[in-house]
């Protein structure tokens, strides 16, 4: 009965406690996107224009604790690349100090399609431009619009598309306190 009544004294009368972390809220016209908290990645640029890729240590105080890892490859002996890290910077920023934050759940780069257009548009009318000064009777003002047309969607969506959620008018951030400690 006394080793009973010990194990149940042991096992409830020992209380635990949790680290409540505090919370960074990204919104959109007053509507909650996505949370940031400690452990979360996060791709932002400040307001000095640094942009910075990097995984949240804490968030305390009104401030975000990064680190950022720096990854290279490397050769081994026997011909194969193996990941490794060069170096880790830390950061510390005022929630108030980022400028953008970078598109959340797009895996589509943007701005990569629109340079290939842009790209490939200009090349195919100066193409164009060169075959109507050689040989006018195998130019084609088809292809020559055709091109122009794609170099101009491929500028406008490099200009639309692809800066991220810009803090502002639109986008806000909530800084959220929940721990008990503030103490730093």
């Amino acid at each position: 009965m006394n080793r009973i009544l010990l194990i149940l004294l042991f096992l409830f009368g020992n209380q635990t406690f949790g680290q409540s972390s505090d919370v960074i809220l990204l919104k959109r016209n007053n509507k909650t996107i996505k949370r940031y908290f400690a452990g979360t990645a996060i791709d932002l640029t400040t307001t000095t224009g640094a942009y910075i890729s990097a995984n949240i240590i804490k968030i305390k105080n009104d401030s975000l604790f990064l680190k950022q890892y720096v990854i290279r490859q490397t050769p081994t002996q026997l011909g194969v690349y193996v990941l490794d890290t060069v170096t880790t910077y830390y950061y510390k920023y005022h929630y108030n100090q980022v400028k953008v934050i970078g598109k959340t759940g797009r895996r589509f780069n943007l701005s990569a399609s629109a340079a290939s257009l842009m790209g490939g548009g200009v090349l195919l009318t100066v193409a164009s431009g060169v075959v109507f000064l050689v040989d006018r009777d195998k130019f084609s003002p088809a292809l020559l619009i055709v091109s122009a047309s794609l170099a101009t969607v491929g500028y406008v969506m490099a200009k639309t598309g692809g800066k991220g959620m810009v803090i502002g008018k639109r986008y806000s951030l909530v800084y959220l306190g929940i721990s008990d400690n503030k103490k730093l």
